[in-house]
């Protein structure tokens, strides 16, 4: 072939692949690998989609002119905008779409400002805009800024737009909770801000259910629960009146679901209380329970065990080494119900100091373990939590050898913890008269009337007509930030550090509001570990601590025998140790030098062992894909040469 004849083959190679690039876009044929399938949209937003019954406006704003937009916001909103196209093309018609670059002094950067979309500041001074707005009539609504800290939960974040710009009023939750979810109180807030301190923000799950109810906080000291409530959560629950237990048990016999957590041990409020100890303020109980009910709901609750699980182990820093330490369990899919919609899209999460959670098998419920620890599960005694130190713990806690229930749903007819009726009200103490007000009113004892009882006229409901649905978690910390996000300090955005609040969202979901969004919520993904790595990790943990032990052990062992031959004369002690005692010493040198040096040689081991696999999975990640590419080569050119050889 002649030159020219190559070099126009070559043009028309270049033009055809353009061409296909073009075409393939508008070609309704996608191929999504990934193993969570991120760039597939999940049957529960499909679901929501055909729900549509008006035309919803999507109006995707993003200064793509900008060039300084920084090169992850532009490929971050090419991947919006592809998802965006999915919604379009599911919605049967139902749902528009119109992309907007909101340049400076334009009316798109009116109106993204008039929607309430957050403009990012760039180095040239001027403003980014990456939001969406979503248009049904009159109701109008739009995520402000995609943060790409959120992209795990895109769709998500988009589908429950879509959502809840089809509500016209939010399903009413009714909170009470013994932990600060809520932030400081706007009345305490101005006390602080008056002092020079800051006031604590709500926390990132509690901010999540206020997007998706109408969230009203009950005091525990509340006699009734407010009208209209489509759903109650109950969050580490102590010293509730009488007259609102009574409430909680009627709202759930009455077939209303209801989010109930408790806590044998709360990190968070432990860690409040040394706070208001050192400034000599008020403290609040660390543990939890609900007693009456759980007993007359046939549930099993233990607040005085806190659970630990060393296959479970998270790594912490105890100050003066890093140790895996098992009452902070840090739960992998293998913990998590897939059939249970809470817990079907769920990776990983971090209980602290949580409990267990049994129901009985003779009430007749339908109960689903939603989290459950392994079968190397052990109990602690709550009240070590308090001093005694995380490496003491851990020994303590010794496998059970059965799987253990972190949280649970019931749905059943449940029977009321209150079969007397309704609580009475105390006798109220008669004020004192003065001699006039004793005269005028004292009668004969003939002419005096009995007092009239007080009848209570409250209906009481003895058993559900109707099953109700109850989620129970034996734990409390998990709803706090210090456990599921991170802070980026840039407008309060945060990034995930697991799923925790994921799943909080998704039992809200799940029992006061849209089911088809938890399957979407449940696409969240995280880091994930290695986990082979962390198994050699931990299984190296355990032999350090067993050297450790026998270390302790015959430390312990010697420094008897000293204080055996010291007292040998009679009870007196010698200020010159004899050559006996000596010896004892330096065999326990000579003992504690090897262990310590099979210490050191241990670690060196462990080093080694996870510097090969990683050294392996980056070669495998570098070159796999190369090699793949460079053998089908070879060999489709050897078969090529062998064809034309036979030609």
């Amino acid at each position: 072939m002649k030159l020219s004849g190559k070099v126009v083959a070559v043009a028309l190679l270049f033009a055809g692949l353009v061409l296909l690039n073009i075409l393939v876009r508008f070609v309704p044929l996608r191929w999504d690998l990934t193993q969570d399938r991120v760039y597939s949209l999940s049957e529960g937003t499909v679901r929501v989609l055909e729900k549509i019954e008006e035309p919803i406006a999507l109006e995707f704003y993003f200064s793509r002119s900008n060039a300084d937009v920084p090169i992850e916001f532009k490929n971050y909103a090419t991947r919006v905008e592809e998802m965006l196209r999915q919604y379009v093309a599911k919605s049967r018609g139902k749902i528009s779409l119109k992309v907007i670059d909101p340049k400076p002094d334009t009316d798109e950067e009116i109106a993204a400002r008039r929607l309430g979309l957050e403009p990012q500041p760039v180095a040239s001074g001027e403003t980014v805009y990456f939001g969406l707005s979503v248009t049904l009539a009159d109701q109008e609504k739009a995520i402000p800024l995609f943060a790409p800290s959120r992209e795990p939960y895109l769709e998500y974040d988009i589908s429950q737009l879509i959502y809840s710009v089809q509500e016209f009023t939010k399903p009413k939750l009714g909170v009470i909770s013994g932990v600060p979810l809520g932030g400081t109180p706007p009345e305490m807030a101005m006390q602080l801000q008056m002092q020079g301190q800051r006031a604590q923000p709500a926390q990132f799950s509690y901010q999540e259910w206020q997007q998706r109810f109408d969230v009203v906080e009950i005091e525990p000291t509340a006699e009734k629960l407010p009208d209209g409530l489509s759903l109650l959560a109950v969050i580490h629950p102590t010293d509730l009146s009488e007259k609102l237990l009574f409430a909680i048990d009627q709202y759930v016999l009455s077939g209303k679901p209801a989010f109930i957590a408790v806590d044998p041990s709360s990190y968070i409020l432990k860690a409040q209380n040394r706070q208001q100890q050192m400034m000599m303020g008020m403290q609040q109980g660390n543990s939890s329970d609900l007693p009456r009910l759980f007993a007359a709901w046939g549930i099993t609750y233990d607040a005085q065990t806190v659970l630990g699980d060393a296959s479970l182990a998270t790594k912490v820093n105890t100050g003066q080494t890093l140790m895996e330490y098992p009452v902070w369990m840090d739960l992998g899919a293998a913990q998590f119900s897939r059939d249970a919609l809470p817990t079907s899209g769920l990776q990983k999460m971090l209980f602290v100091e949580a409990g267990s959670i049994s129901v009985a098998s003779d009430r007749g419920y339908e109960v689903t373990p939603l989290v459950t620890t392994s079968d190397k599960a052990g109990g602690v005694p709550a009240m070590t939590m308090q001093f005694t130190p995380p490496a003491e713990i851990a020994k303590q806690i010794k496998p059970e050898g059965a799987v253990k229930n972190l949280a649970v749903l019931v749905r059943g007819k449940f029977k009321t913890a209150f079969p007397g009726g309704a609580p009475k009200d105390p006798p109220k103490p008669e004020e004192p008269k003065t001699e006039g007000e004793a005269a005028a009113t004292d009668k004969p004892a003939d002419e005096a009337k009995p007092a009239e009882p007080v009848v209570d006229t409250t209906p009481v409901i003895t058993e559900s007509a109707q099953p109700s649905a109850l989620v129970v978690v034996a734990d409390t910390d998990w709803l706090m930030d210090n456990f599921s996000v991170r802070s980026l300090g840039i407008m309060g955005l945060v990034q995930p550090l697991n799923d925790n609040y994921v799943f909080s969202g998704n039992v809200m979901d799940f029992l006061g509001g849209s089911q088809d969004l938890v399957s979407v919520r449940g696409k969240a993904t995280v880091l994930r570990p290695f986990e082979v790595i962390r198994e050699m990790e931990r299984a190296a943990q355990q032999r350090l601590n067993a050297q450790v032990d026998e270390l302790q052990t015959r430390l312990s062992d010697v420094e008897k025998k000293i204080n055996e031959k010291m007292q040998a004369d009679g009870g007196v002690k010698r200020l010159v140790l004899t050559p006996e005692v000596e010896a004892e010493i330096a065999a326990y040198r000579a003992d504690e030098a090897d262990i310590r040096s099979r210490l050191r040689e241990t670690r060196r081991a462990l080093r080694e062992d996870v510097d090969a696999l990683k050294n392996l999975l980056t070669v495998i990640n570098l070159l796999g894909v190369p090699a793949l590419v460079g053998a089908f080569g070879i060999t489709f050119f050897l078969n090529r040469n062998r064809r034309e050889k036979a030609a």
